[in-house]
């Protein structure tokens, strides 16, 4: 019994924290359709940001290496399936993405 309950806290806790992280996900996300295919914590079709923020934290060219990958689209660096690319992503929108992303 205890340890049920002790489960259902981890369980409600968890729940808590994934929706905090989908709340803090910034509006050009949403707006833009990344949500389909990238999560904070977790693969979707592409990395988790969470994994990229890993990858580029301390480089000094992250920044505007992943503006030309949302503007530009890319492939190779995170399996075979290819990022397309998104034009219409304004470079504000691009700079609060990669923003948001190496903040994590």
């Amino acid at each position: 019994m205890k340890s049920t309950i002790v489960s259902m806290v981890v369980a409600a806790g968890l729940l808590v924290a994934g929706s905090a992280l989908a709340a803090d996900m910034p509006a050009a996300a949403k707006k833009n359709n990344c949500v389909a295919c990238h999560a904070v914590d977790k693969k979707v079709v592409g990395p988790a940001w969470g994994d990229v923020a890993k990858k580029y934290k301390g480089d000094a060219g992250a920044a505007a290496h992943l503006d030309g990958v949302i503007s530009k689209g890319g492939k190779g660096v995170w399996g075979p399936m290819p990022m397309p690319p998104n034009p219409k992503v304004t470079a504000e929108e691009r700079k609060e993405l990669i923003d948001f992303i190496l903040g994590l």
